[in-house]
């Protein structure tokens, strides 16, 4: 079958194609707004208020943003706040909300504030807060520190042979919990009066909460190991020489500052961040210093404000804090959509932005990643415009694969692309782990036992190989030629098949959920050249068909996570209604595994169509990322704009082709 020119298909993706031009930066690069629960904004607020910066017209902002999150999620939340859109309520990001709109000037018998309050009893109370909730508030004296498990600065001292180590756990969350073990040591008291107290949040006493809710991944017997270990801290606390605790106190703001970034931010990401500026505080490093201004200077960059009318902001528009920023990731993904579509003037912003691509590459500072392999040589991306202690394997592997497919396509490749790709090649191969597979940043992070900790409640310490990253890197080693008889070919291949669930499908760790994992499996393993009738490809088939909704489309929210961790689904496993993103995944699948003519394409197809706005663009309110399961979700908004437009490019192609096997790694 072949798309005749000028069919709905073709306008829809001209619409597409257009609709991403003209959103590229001057310089080449895109970059989308990246938006998270309400927790970020309302610990933004809660920040600028422990050191007396009160911005009015600011905070009014914030507070139509979570007024209008508030609202928009009754139905589910009834008062609270959720963490994706379409969620139930989340105690921790609620209790978080309603402390900012309190210190905002929300009066607490307010009828938005007496749901809020009402559904957080309901919910047990702010006694039942995660780990860094109640950090928080104990900096503000709403809990006492005893409540708050300890992690103190000497954790930077430890052996490495020790069962807990800064290189054992993932980079987020090394980054967090250096700064901060310093300020729960301090203990600081704000700068500035807050005149709020949450008394009204809890069903027990403030100051009697004691025990903490472990997270239900917590296994024995390392759970009642590290509760003790614990209980010796708590009694412990003040008795530290004072030598020993200098030094290590030293050697986190060594850490912190080295890092530090400049106005991208320490690790980039926020809650790193807000815990340096805490941190330079607690150590009397004035404001006015260098380090204090960069750190401020990186959260700033953050703040995302919002015009009247976009995103439903009221006619006085809306502010709101985004956990990190998304270029280097955003401009390689949309690399390959525009390349996807063939068109001479998407090939050549893809280029461009590719061009922006090539002066971030990380290849002069050794990162965290070589506790684990030394003499690894940098060659990677970050996910930022600037992480270089950070790289990111899935980041570099994207980018990768856009800059072979350009230099194949588009004729004469910047002369910087092949030095580059063989950099991270040798980069990426480096970074495998023993099993096979590839975490996200760190090789081989996979000290399990350390999600049991107490500090660890929401099960995402460590950084352990994922199928989605995993899948990117083989996809990558397979567009470049790397024999499949190749050992790190042959690892990565039955990491994959392994991983496999028993229904088919795949576990997506940084995207929702099973039809993002599904996705990246599928890709990979047909451009590592498995047949489309091996097993693994045709039982992942038919969990796509069974999961496709009666609609066409797909969907799916965080709920898909397994309760207890792991990745084997739940019994009562339920897709979500059809969003774009994950709907373009599904087809993108299918069409991996060979399925051009199955019938449940044509029907995304017609989804997909049917759902497109005037504007080129697919409108969707989903979270479809992921940053921990269960825990945190991210909504990119640039993903339903781009990979629809992936997708149904690509289906034109086969057709017009006339093939049934898809010829890139992604």
């Amino acid at each position: 079958m072949r798309a005749a020119a000028g069919t709905p298909l073709d306008a829809a993706i001209d619409r597409a194609t257009a609709h991403l031009l003209g959103r590229q930066q001057a310089d080449g690069h895109w970059v989308f707004e990246l938006e998270a629960d309400a927790t970020i904004p309302a610990e933004y607020v809660m920040l600028k208020r422990f050191f007396g910066r009160h911005d009015k017209a600011q905070e009014a902002r914030i507070g139509r943003y979570l007024r209008r999150v508030q609202a928009e999620q009754a139905a589910r939340c009834a008062g609270g706040w959720p963490l994706f859109h379409g969620g139930a309520l989340d105690i921790s990001c609620s209790v978080k909300a309603y402390f900012a709109l309190r210190l905002i000037g929300d009066p607490a018998d307010a009828p938005h504030m007496r749901r809020a309050r009402e559904a957080i009893l309901a919910a047990g109370g702010a006694e039942k807060s995660n780990v860094f909730t109640r950090a928080t508030l104990a900096l503000f004296g709403q809990v006492p520190w005893r409540a708050v498990p300890v992690m103190p600065p000497e954790i930077a001292l430890l052996p490495r042979w020790f069962p807990f180590h800064l290189s054992k756990v993932s980079y987020w969350a090394r980054t967090v919990l250096v700064p901060l073990t310093v300020v729960m040591a301090r203990r600081p008291l704000p700068v500035a009066p807050i005149g709020v107290s949450l008394g009204e949040l809890f069903r027990t006493p403030p100051e009697q909460v004691k025990r903490w809710p472990a997270g239900p991944h917590a296994a024995e017997p390392w759970k009642t190991l590290f509760a003790g270990l614990d209980a010796v801290l708590q009694r412990a606390h003040g008795l530290f020489p004072r030598a020993t605790r200098a030094r290590a106190e030293a050697r986190a703001e060594a850490f912190v500052t080295e890092r530090l970034n400049g106005e991208d931010g320490l690790g980039g990401i926020y809650p790193a961040m807000a815990n340096a500026i805490w941190m330079y505080h607690c150590l009397g490093i004035p404001e006015s210093d260098p380090r204090v201004v960069t750190a401020w200077q990186a959260v700033e960059k953050l703040v995302c404000d919002r015009p009247a009318g976009v995103a439903g902001s009221d006619e006085s528009g809306e502010t709101y804090v985004q956990p990190c920023l998304s270029p280097v990731w955003d401009t390689s993904l949309v690399a390959h959509a525009l390349l996807e579509t063939g068109a001479p003037e998407a090939a050549a912003a893809a280029r461009r932005g590719l061009d922006w691509l090539l002066d971030r590459q990380v290849t002069d500072v050794v990162g965290d990643w070589t506790e684990s392999r030394p003499g690894l040589r940098p060659g990677g991306w970050a996910f930022q415009y600037a992480n270089p202690h950070y790289p990111d394997v899935d980041d570099t592997a994207a980018v990768v694969l856009a800059l072979d497919r350009a230099a194949r396509e588009c004729g004469e490749a910047d002369p910087r692309t092949p030095h580059a790709v063989a950099r991270a090649t040798e980069w990426i191969l480096g970074m495998q782990s023993k099993g096979g597979g590839w975490g996200a940043f760190d090789a081989d992070n996979t000290h399990h036992h350390l999600n049991s900790i107490p500090f660890a409640d929401h099960g995402a310490l460590l950084d352990p190989p994922t199928v989605d990253v995993s899948g990117r890197c083989l996809a990558m080693l397979a567009q470049l030629g790397h024999p499949a008889e190749s050992k790190p070919m042959q690892d990565a291949v039955g990491y994959l098949l392994a991983e496999q669930e028993p229904n088919g499908a795949w576990y997506g760790r940084w995207g929702v959920n099973y039809v993002y994992g599904t996705w990246s499996a599928l890709t990979a393993l047909n451009a590592a050249g498995l047949p489309h009738d091996h097993p693994a490809m045709r039982r992942a088939v038919e969990w796509l068909a069974l999961a496709q909704n009666p609609d066409g489309g797909w969907g799916e929210d965080g709920d898909t996570y397994p309760r207890r961790g792991g990745t084997r689904a739940d019994a009562d496993l339920r897709m979500g209604p059809s969003s774009a993103s994950q709907t373009a995944w599904a087809l993108l699948a299918l069409l991996a595994a060979g399925e051009s003519d199955h019938p449940a394409v044509a029907r995304a197809e017609a989804w997909l169509l049917r759902h497109q706005g005037m504007d080129g663009a697919w409108p969707e309110q989903d979270y479809t990322g992921t940053g921990f399961p269960r825990v945190f979700y991210l909504r990119y908004h640039g993903y339903a704009r781009l990979f629809p437009l992936w997708a149904l490019a690509r289906l034109r192609k086969m057709r017009q082709s006339n093939t049934k096997r898809v010829m890139h790694g992604l």
